[in-house]
């Protein structure tokens, strides 16, 4: 530094510069040294947990869309091969028989809250799809039921296009089982006894809500609520003619219970069309008129 002190004197700068000048240059020195220190005592290799925490933290595949999340790296385990799902395990050749022995083994599982609960799809006319999760509230030899207002979107979908999937899956036990068919209405008085069984509460809610309409905010169902409660507070509650159920009577059950090495068990059911009696290849005659095969999964 001499010869900037020199310099200085030779510029006649002023004392107090001077000083803030070597102040600065004694305050960056200390600066240096400070991180100089850190950086060689925090840049040991880091373990295998410490790794695995980094990379979980800041090695996820990005894309220019911020709202762009990778996923490729999730999935469980579900059962071993000693515990696939054979074909000599089915209770019986009768579908509606074996969906009621899942379905009984999912009902005593406390981990499943709701094992009737499932995704119905549905579809417009020209083939445009739609899904929603209902309760299935009864099934039979005919079909599977359940109820609905007539005049919600899944009801105008099924008015002008009436087939629907069905799919349960009992993620604990890691099974699945999905329900193609057509869908009726059931009876009007069928539909007014399940209605007449429900809590009022839940009675006087389906009247309040017009299914898939809009309205202005929570409030204005609050205070509808709040109206018919007073005005049914003694008497029964009509059943709208807009609310009842639907049956779906199915040409294909196919039951799937998943594999860690993802060769999943895939047992389908099918009703053959009218006239068909020829078996194609790899399916069975099974009972009350069906079929079956196993699908690659």
């Amino acid at each position: 530094m001499p010869c900037l002190w020199s310099l200085c004197l030779r510029s006649s700068i002023s004392s107090e510069l001077v000083a803030l000048f070597w102040i600065t240059a004694i305050i960056l020195q200390s600066w240096n040294m400070v991180c100089n220190s850190f950086f060689k005592s925090n840049t040991r290799p880091l373990s295998s947990c410490r790794r695995a925490l980094f990379s979980q933290s800041f090695c996820t595949k990005t894309t220019s869309d911020s709202t762009a999340m990778d996923l490729s790296g999730m999935r469980k385990k579900y059962k071993g091969d000693e515990e696939c799902f054979e074909e000599n395990q089915l209770v019986s050749l009768d579908p509606i028989k074996q969906f009621g022995d899942w379905f009984d083994q999912a009902t005593k599982c406390p981990e499943i809250g709701e094992p009737n609960a499932m995704c119905i799809a549905t579809s417009t006319k020209d083939g445009r799809p739609s899904a929603r999760m209902v309760l299935l509230k009864g099934y039979s030899n005919e079909g599977f039921r359940f109820f609905t207002n007539y005049e919600s979107r899944k009801g105008g979908e099924l008015e002008s296009n009436p087939y629907a999937c069905l799919c349960f899956y009992w993620e604990p036990i890691n099974r699945q089982i999905r329900i193609e068919g057509n869908v009726e209405r059931i009876p009007f008085q069928s539909s007014c006894d399940y209605f007449h069984s429900r809590p009022k509460s839940s009675q006087i809610g389906a009247v309040v809500s017009r299914q898939s309409t809009a309205v202005p905010d929570r409030n204005y169902l609050r205070q509808k609520n709040a109206e018919l409660e007073e005005k049914y507070k003694d008497t029964d509650v009509p059943m709208p003619d807009y609310w009842g159920g639907y049956i779906v009577k199915p040409y294909l059950i196919e039951f799937w219970q998943g594999q860690t090495n993802r060769l999943h068990d895939r047992i389908v059911f099918t009703r053959p069309k009218n006239g068909e009696s020829v078996l194609e290849e790899y399916e069975h005659n099974a009972e009350a008129g069906w079929v079956y095969q196993r699908l690659s999964p």
